[in-house]
């Protein structure tokens, strides 16, 4: 059964997630710093040659080709029809991040750490309001034309001014970016602002003010954008594929960031509106990397004659980031989701220990968590550090907070678990419902009624046996599936009963937060913000995550977070799986140990023309 590929969403634009700086590096210590990270700490010397992680000497040459696994911006994981995925209108093609530079840009084997790109140092001032980042003078767009200070401080201001929600509600706190001559920037920020914020920024994509003079930024467009990164884009078909071809003379190819990275001379993303349309695809060779998310289909089709033969390898590869919040999530801007106890009611209707025995082949391990697999998860009840958050806000929230962290209750695997069941319509009566015959009905007379909407039939064989259990209780569901358009336009303006997601964010979460569970973007048309969360106790414990200034206290206010949003009974809780399923045809070659924290494809592989030829795909 599918698990993220298609429903996850990178939160923080793609950005770092949760990365910042502390106030008083850089200046405050009298120095520029080639780096920065959230809690000051950088395993990499400025005098680095390259990421330990990376093949120096890996071959260039070849092509990477896959679909799309998750996404940023406005992009949809099934169709493009645009290659400005940076605004709210379209849908963004995929790639289209490796065609812009950034300030700095991320080590895969530290939790959140920055290193320079565009900037050689940055120096900060002693109130950590102030950023003045150096820029290298060789950063070239793909025109030839220079890179300088201006573009930086247009592109941030322009993004907070009209970029997509899920960036320019994160900009809110930037006050100004200036350029100071050609070779510096400097960004001010509001006092207050979340301690991740100035590293956000250093990872937002710098785009060419000359290039936006003639042209509307917000417009859906097929023209690629005038970039400086390692990719431009090459052919493309809208709604079909889209090639990124590597830049010969990349400006920055030779900089330790970069050094063994971007190895491959062409990456392509394929579409497809149907999974088996893209399974076949693939048994055919038409695209060659696949990360499997559906147990039936790993465990049952993988006996194909590339398989047998060795010329498709099946790999599992170790996750050890946190697993992402996954689940169906419930819009409580409607009537009928607006009271816990129906949310409760609802997710008890779903027996995941049959879906998993039944469906799933028994790959998955039920999610109760927001921070599930790392140790931001909240566990048992409060310890006094949690206690000392939650107390000032005992009177926001529910008393359940204070308890054992809630988890979805186990079923029995039948199908139809009575118990559960039986505690659904007790939580529907406490709520104020009533059964009409076999109807429940809302406290105001309604109807219960819900849709689980759609753009992708591959969650009906599980989400179907959740319907026929809902209707046991007097609640009618239905499933509906649209067009990715469609899909899309309904979940910007909030238009859903129930859909699912994905969240996925790194190990030091921070404001990014805001945009999934914060009351902001409960508003905010295109917002990530699902479920309508808008509670002022939630917002104060993820400015407390957002600015806490060290580990542990990032710790601490994580996982009275995580409690929180459970108790809130927001969602209900899917499936996770620690590790990667990979099926790959025999062409790619890959560092020997790869990063801590990401699988590093296509970033740090290569094209393996000895492993081709004995295939016969050279």
């Amino acid at each position: 059964m599918s698990g993220p590929s298609r429903r996850t969403l990178v939160l923080g634009a793609g950005a770092l997630a949760g990365a910042a700086a502390l106030p008083g590096l850089g200046r405050a210590q009298g120095t520029a710093r080639h780096g920065l990270s959230s809690f000051g700490e950088l395993k990499y010397p400025a005098d680095f040659r390259s990421f330990d992680y990376v093949n120096p000497e890996a071959p260039r040459g070849g092509r990477f080709s896959a679909q799309l696994a998750s996404t940023l911006g406005n992009q949809a994981s099934d169709t493009f029809n645009t290659l400005n995925v940076y605004v709210l209108r379209g849908d963004g093609a995929a790639g289209m991040n490796l065609t812009f530079d950034s300030l700095m840009v991320r080590a895969l084997d530290e939790p959140d750490a920055l290193y320079g790109l565009l900037a050689r140092s940055v120096e900060v001032s002693e109130d950590g309001l102030t950023h003045r980042f150096a820029l290298r003078p060789q950063a070239r767009f793909h025109d030839g034309s220079r890179l300088t200070a201006r573009d930086v401080a247009f592109s941030l201001m322009i993004l907070k001014a009209k970029g997509h929600p899920s960036i320019a509600q994160m900009l809110g706190d930037m006050s100004e970016a200036v350029a100071e001559g050609d070779e510096t920037v400097m960004i001010r920020f509001a006092s207050g602002r979340s301690r991740d914020l100035p590293l956000f920024v250093a990872g937002l994509p710098v785009f060419s003010a000359a290039y936006y003079d003639k042209r509307d930024f917000e417009a859906s467009s097929l023209e690629a954008p005038l970039g400086s990164g390692p990719y431009q884009v090459g052919r493309l078909e809208p709604g079909r594929f889209i090639e990124l071809q590597r830049v010969a003379d990349y400006w920055a190819a030779d900089l330790p960031v970069n050094v063994g990275q971007n190895n491959f001379e062409a990456i392509r993303y394929e579409y497809f509106r149907d999974r088996q349309v893209a399974f076949e695809a693939f048994k055919s060779g038409a695209f060659t990397f696949r990360e499997e998310f559906t147990s039936r289909v790993w465990a049952t089709l993988y006996d194909f004659p590339a398989v047998t033969e060795g010329r498709v390898r099946k790999e599992i590869v170790p996750d050890a980031r946190p697993s992402g919040t996954q689940g169906w999530f419930l819009n409580t801007r409607r009537e009928a989701f607006r009271d816990a106890r129906v949310r409760e009611a609802i997710g008890l209707c779903f027996d995941f220990a049959w879906s998993n025995k039944n469906l799933f082949y028994g790959a998955y391990i039920r999610t109760a968590s927001y921070f599930e697999n790392s140790d931001l998860k909240a566990t048992g009840t409060p310890g006094p550090d949690e206690l000392a958050l939650l107390d000032p806000l005992r009177a926001d929230l529910p008393a359940a907070v204070f308890g054992e962290a809630w988890s979805p209750p186990e079923s029995d695997g039948s199908g139809q678990d009575r118990a559960n069941l039986s505690r659904a319509v007790a939580l529907l009566r406490e709520a104020g419902c009533t059964r009409d015959g076999g109807v429940v009905r809302l406290p105001g007379g309604k109807p219960l009624e819900i849709e689980f909407l759609d753009s992708d039939p591959v969650f009906e064989p599980v989400t179907h046996p959740f319907i026929r259990n809902l209707g046991l209780i007097g609640i009618k569901a239905r499933m509906r599936v649209v067009d990715a358009s469609q899909y899309q336009s309904r979940l910007k303006d909030f238009d859903f009963d129930v859909t699912s997601r994905r969240y996925a964010s790194g190990m030091t979460p921070g404001a990014e937060l805001r945009e999934a569970y914060g009351s902001g973007s409960a508003t905010t048309p295109g917002s990530n913000n699902l479920a309508g969360i808008a509670s002022p106790a939630i917002d104060r414990l993820i400015d407390k995550v957002a600015n806490a200034a060290s580990r542990k206290d990032l710790v601490t206010a994580c996982r009275a977070l995580d409690r929180t949003l459970r108790a809130g009974r927001y969602w209900v809780p899917m499936w996770y799986k620690a590790d990667h399923r990979l099926a790959l045809w025999d062409v790619y070659g890959r560092p020997a140990k790869g990063p801590a924290y990401d699988l590093g494809a296509p970033a740090l592989w290569w094209y393996d023309a000895a492993k081709a030829r004995r295939i016969g795909r050279n």
